[in-house]
């Protein structure tokens, strides 16, 4: 396989159950690289009520890369508060440049930091001696959401290992001043109301299993998907995204978040016209839903199944992250599995609990090739990666002590023997 079309070469799965098996992954290529984006503070940015221009940010970084790196197949993965993508050599330097601008986008239109980095894969994997494991890889597979249009997954432990590259070592970010005016953004569309939760809860859950714990990471997650379906159901009887449940927002103020993204400048005068121009699309879209028009080789009547098919609900990057809908009762079941799990060692995970889900549109082409972007409101998985890494922390600090105390024990067998 050529290295520019890596990605687009590779076989998609049908079933997401076959992202658990560690097989059907490929090594990428060692002269790709990883690309990292993450909103610095993102806890307190959602306390103060910005939990949609995270996930808007988050959003831009994937849709800045596309259409930067466009026509190339690239993998990436939304992780809330920001994205994680894979781009060969020879788009690396248009999607450095794309990033930069987002990052300016960030500082002048939110008011927010977002944090760059670019780690290529050669640094991850490491000088490994012939015969010899890397600690740490890089594996890819897709799986089809739509005929045109296919979700990445990864494994491997190389991008956790890259994301803490670019928090300590400076030489892997991008700190560069960049212009946001050079950074495209069409498709970006932020319009959807929040989707409520048709049984009360909406569940954003990110579960990181251990290699201490003796299980072979994928085959765990395995056992965590069907347990998954037997609290809620087989098939997707825990999707977040219903048909019913999507409606256009006809109110001006929920395009915020969309228009300080893609206005021209972030000037007042310049978000405004933005945020009329998108108002009467929505109204055009309602429309045109409404009364099943087939238009622009789209059926509208059949658009918001095609949204909900495409929906990036539940991926693997290293980590299994979820949004699930469904019922107090069963939110309190996976609870009580995964509390059970975390007691033996075998993984640690964080939920956060909304009413509701967020939608973030990736809008390549509405005929045939969009991607949606889902998260819990409120936070979802930032706060649940908060929560994650306080249990990670705890979990390494129980056993500091309990190191300590077995090397106390030891020394004092030692003395008792010398005596």
């Amino acid at each position: 396989m050529s290295s520019d079309t890596f990605y687009a070469d590779l076989p998609p799965l049908k079933q997401f159950l076959e992202l658990a098996n560690p097989q059907n992954y490929v090594e990428a290529p060692n002269d790709w690289y990883v690309l990292i984006t993450d909103v610095v503070d993102s806890t307190q940015a959602i306390a103060r009520g910005q939990y949609k221009e995270v996930n808007v940010l988050g959003a831009s970084s994937i849709m800045a890369v596309l259409n930067a790196t466009a026509p190339l197949e690239i993998p990436f993965v939304f992780g809330g508060d920001g994205a994680l993508l894979l781009v060969p050599p020879t788009a690396v330097q248009a999607a450095r440049e794309a990033l930069l601008g987002i990052r300016a986008l960030a500082r002048e239109s939110f008011g927010l930091d977002l944090r760059v980095g670019i780690v290529p894969l050669v640094a991850i994997r490491g000088a490994i001696p012939a015969g010899i494991a890397p600690q740490y890889s890089v594996r890819v597979a897709k799986i089809r959401l739509s005929p045109s249009y296919c979700q990445a997954s990864f494994i491997g432990g190389g991008l956790t290992y890259a994301t803490e590259l670019i928090k300590t070592e400076p030489i892997y970010r991008l700190d560069a001043p960049g212009d946001r005016s050079a950074t495209n953004l069409t498709g970006l569309e932020c319009r959807w109301q929040d989707i409520p939760s048709p049984q009360g809860h909406t569940l954003s859950l990110i579960v990181a299993a251990l290699p201490s714990g003796g299980y072979v990471n994928e085959y765990l997650y395995r056992e965590i998907l069907e347990t998954i379906g037997d609290i809620y159901g087989e098939g997707e009887s825990y999707h977040p995204v219903a048909p019913s449940a999507l409606n256009l927002s006809i109110n001006p103020g929920r395009l915020r978040a969309e228009a300080k993204a893609r206005a021209k400048s972030a000037k007042w005068g310049d978000r405004v016209i933005y945020t009329a121009r998108a108002y009467l699309e929505s109204l055009l879209g309602l429309g045109l839903m409404r009364f099943d028009v087939e238009a622009g080789g789209v059926d509208w009547g059949h658009y918001k199944a095609s949204v909900r098919a495409a929906s990036d609900y539940q991926k693997i990057d290293d980590m299994l992250r979820m949004v699930i809908a469904g019922s107090p009762a069963q939110t309190d079941q996976i609870v009580t599995y995964l509390e059970s799990r975390l007691a033996q060692g075998h993984l640690v995970y964080g939920v956060h609990v909304s009413d509701r889900a967020l939608m973030t549109c990736l809008i390549m082409d509405r005929r045939d090739r969009h991607f949606h972007l889902i998260d819990g409101a409120d936070g979802g998985y930032a706060l649940a990666a908060q929560q994650l890494k306080a249990r990670l922390q705890g979990k390494a600090q129980n056993w500091q002590a309990y190191s300590r105390l077995a090397r106390r024990r030891q020394q004092l067998g030692q003395g008792a023997r010398q005596t």
